[in-house]
């Protein structure tokens, strides 16, 4: 696993979805800026955390497929259903 690449590319792809924009959220009283959604992801020597979810060793298909998507220069596949426009 390059994790330069990784870095490198997460930091890109943080830029396409809009990191350090604001939306604007409209509410009954008007409309407020928000954040929008992040996703912590944590890299370990033999693996990965992804938000508040299961330590995933890079030996899994999936932890591999996720990486290879993120290398490739993409979000991960198995994001795209729930964020179509990135996180």
């Amino acid at each position: 696993i390059d994790f330069d690449l990784v870095l490198e590319n997460v930091k890109d792809l943080n830029t396409l979805a809009g990191e350090g924009l604001s939306e604007i959220k409209h509410t009954p009283q008007g409309a407020r800026l928000r954040q929008p959604e992040s996703l912590p992801l944590t890299l370990y020597q033999d693996g990965m955390v992804m938000g508040n979810g299961p330590f995933r060793p890079y030996e899994e298909p999936s932890t591999q497929q996720y990486l290879q998507d993120i290398m490739d220069g993409y979000f991960p596949s198995e994001l795209q259903p729930r964020y179509p426009n990135g996180i």
